[in-house]
């Protein structure tokens, strides 16, 4: 269950963003450029807050875009601007914590939706499922690194359960669908268990082609704010 909170801008995307996620953002289409402006008139910036869900079927820009969206997204807040002369802006987000968008509004300068917030089940996560994910995801990484040279989260892999799905979630090769899986799943430990399931078929998958691409590996940076 969630609450309803005040009407919010959205802004959909042709991925799957997660609270946690630092994400870096090009914005150029006049609605979205449209939709900064107004987000950088909020004195308070903790307050900069916008919504994104990913699109199911269309496209990011033009006329024909968003044709049909994803209900379950990420609230995020807009922690970083760079306007450039021509309009655009490079901005930087964190996602804060997961939407349900109940309706969306189009008819202004820019798409603004009704959305749910979201609660999060809290039950405890059993620790062997926590080292059970990290030793899977450890061993997933290696294979990456040997195949493509590059590792896809490096650095010290959070010890906190919720942080460490979310930014596994991340980076997992996951089409758009699987990774709204995991966005929807009710709480940590059903996103670790569906985490584990997909880094057990993407190492089962690499040893038998070894030359396999891990797909959509280049992700955004992970901040626990």
């Amino acid at each position: 269950m969630g609450r309803v909170t005040d009407r919010l801008p959205m802004f959909p995307l042709n991925t799957c963003l997660f609270p946690g996620l630092s994400v870096p953002l090009r914005v150029f289409e006049d609605r979205y450029t449209a939709m900064v402006r107004q987000l950088l008139e909020v004195a308070d910036p903790t307050q900069r807050l916008f919504g994104s869900v990913a699109i199911r079927d269309g496209y990011e820009v033009g006329p024909h875009g968003a044709q049909s969206l994803y209900r379950i997204g990420c609230r995020l807040q807009l922690t970083e601007v760079e306007a450039h002369p021509d309009g655009t802006f490079d901005v930087v987000a964190v996602g804060r914590d997961r939407i349900r968008l109940e309706g969306l509004d189009a008819s202004g300068p820019f798409p603004v939706g009704t959305v749910s917030i979201l609660a999060d089940d809290t039950s405890p996560v059993p620790e062997e499922l926590v080292d059970q994910v990290r030793s899977l995801f450890v061993g997933y990484a290696a294979q990456v690194a040997r195949i493509r040279g590059a590792n896809p989260l490096p650095g010290t892999l959070p010890t906190d359960p919720v942080y460490l799905a979310w930014a596994l979630a991340a980076v997992a090769p996951l089409p758009l669908p699987d990774q709204q899986a995991v966005l929807e799943a009710p709480g940590t430990e059903a996103r670790l268990t569906l985490l584990a399931e997909k880094f057990r078929d993407e190492l089962t998958a690499m040893n038998v082609l070894p030359s396999l691409p891990a797909s959509k590996l280049a992700r955004t940076g992970w901040s626990p704010n």
